[in-house]
């Protein structure tokens, strides 16, 4: 069933369930069949990328996700966004990419930077 959302506000919903402990629901919502992803800690497949998401909610359940920025180009949404696992650390910039395909993700890739607490660079990492 396709959903009425925009790629953008799905991309924007499944993460923030998944950083909420809900990655069940966003998987069952949102994802679509043959979906893979490309982070290079977990096997490929769906199951074993929402079981990792749902097993560090509950490792650090006072993580937060603020996004930054969201870009949308045809089937493809990149979000930036900054993860703190925990109040007081600066956390990790992290930039998921996710490919769409009749409203459904297909495909995700996810890249972070550790936020250093002093930087050379004086515009910040966001």
């Amino acid at each position: 069933m396709a959903s009425t959302r925009l790629p953008k506000e799905i991309a924007l919903h499944f993460l923030k369930l998944c950083s909420e402990g809900k990655s069940r629901e966003a998987f069952a919502l949102y994802v679509g069949p043959g979906f893979k992803h490309h982070n290079i800690y977990f096997k490929g497949d769906a199951e074993s990328l929402m079981i990792a998401m749902e097993e560090n909610a509950q490792k650090t359940p006072e993580k937060t996700f603020e996004v930054m920025r969201t870009l949308w180009e045809g089937e493809l949404v990149a979000v930036h966004s900054h993860v703190c696992p925990q109040p007081g650390v600066p956390g990790v910039a992290v930039v998921h990419i996710l490919r769409f395909e009749d409203s459904r993700i297909v495909e995700l890739w996810d890249l972070g930077q550790p936020i250093p607490t002093e930087m050379v660079n004086e515009n910040g990492i966001f």
